[in-house]
């Protein structure tokens, strides 16, 4: 064991805990980590309240994920859902369940990357609490809260025909990343290695690093719900795939203009993890600012989405239940 760098299993709880506390900043609630439960301010009298979990396997692997980069994913993919109901994030709750032989400075880099996340994507929001425990496999759970500051939230649902559809931050990006780590860092026998950026092009890098330290438009959720943005959501599993579950809780069919796509049309549509906001606005509305068109809602037609008024010819996109086999989450 080193003195100097421990493994958890050698450390008690509390001497994790300080580790991970005396990294996570002040505390923005009345009560913050230190006590059973934190207590949050929640002026709305409403809040926003979502959980999402990253396993060690199907949604991230350690020869390519520094510490830092799994807080900062953790955080970011949380506030995003958050953002994506037109709220402010305000608290995370963490729950880390680690191996014993994981290193403290690893746990430290982590908590450095969930306060690093939420300083630049949700100023205002913190870590005010969470769980340790013992696992064989490394899992983050992370439950965001936020607060709608008086405004109705945007749910799926609320798509009418007419509509624009639009979206804030990048589509295909964490994708293209994915399958660069998959093409250039594995050993013959398929299992990842760490990454040399020396082997990656500028571009690229900037493709793997959208991958490992998405960076949602956290700030534009509320934004576009102030702006009277009609429906919204995250693009976690594929634009296709999304857009899809957009359409069905509204009741319509997304029409996606084939010229808004770029230059990687393929990625844009099935990749996921970028994290970007899809959004529509009625007819006519000025977009908020970050937003770009994408294409239409149009009433509901045999298939809840088209491109240039053609059946899409694949579904795509990341589901855990189908696709976790091929490690791609």
């Amino acid at each position: 064991m080193s003195a100097s760098d421990p493994r958890v299993g050698d450390l008690s709880e509390g001497a994790i805990l300080r580790g991970i506390l005396e990294r996570l900043g002040a505390s923005h609630a009345p009560v913050g980590p230190g006590d059973d439960a934190a207590v949050l301010d929640a002026p709305d009298a409403r809040v926003v309240a979502t959980v999402d979990t990253l396993v060690h396997g199907p949604d991230f692997r350690l020869a390519w994920s520094s510490g830092f980069d799994l807080g900062w994913k953790a955080a970011a993919v949380n506030l995003a859902d958050v953002a994506a109901m037109g709220a402010v994030p305000t608290a995370l709750l963490v729950a880390l369940a680690m191996p014993e032989d994981m290193r403290l400075s690893f746990v430290t880099s982590l908590a450095d990357g969930l306060r690093a996340a939420c300083d630049e994507l949700a100023p205002g929001c913190a870590v005010e609490g969470g769980d340790l425990t013992v696992s064989d496999t490394l899992t983050i759970a992370v439950t965001a809260l936020g607060s709608l500051h008086g405004i109705p939230p945007v749910r799926r649902s609320g798509a009418r025909p007419g509509d624009v559809l639009a979206v804030a931050g990048t589509l295909g990006r964490a994708a293209r990343g994915l399958g660069l780590l998959f093409a250039r860092f594995t050993d013959a026998s398929g299992e990842p290695v760490p990454i040399d950026a020396v082997l990656l092009t500028e571009e690229e890098r900037a493709d793997v690093a959208v991958q490992l330290r998405p960076a949602p438009p956290v700030g534009l959720g509320p934004v576009a719900a102030r702006a009277g943005a009609t429906a919204m959501m995250d693009v976690s599993d594929g634009l296709v795939l999304d857009a899809s579950r957009l359409a069905d809780a509204s009741g319509v069919t997304v029409e996606v203009d084939s010229a808004a796509l770029g230059p990687d049309p393929a990625s844009t549509l099935t990749g996921g993890e970028d994290h970007a906001l899809l959004a529509t606005f009625p007819s006519g509305a000025a977009l908020p600012d970050g937003f770009r068109a994408l294409g239409r809602i149009i009433a509901r037609s045999t298939d809840a989405v088209l491109i240039d008024g053609h059946p899409h010819d694949g579904a795509g996109g990341w589901d855990p239940y189908r696709d976790w086999d091929a490690g791609r989450g």
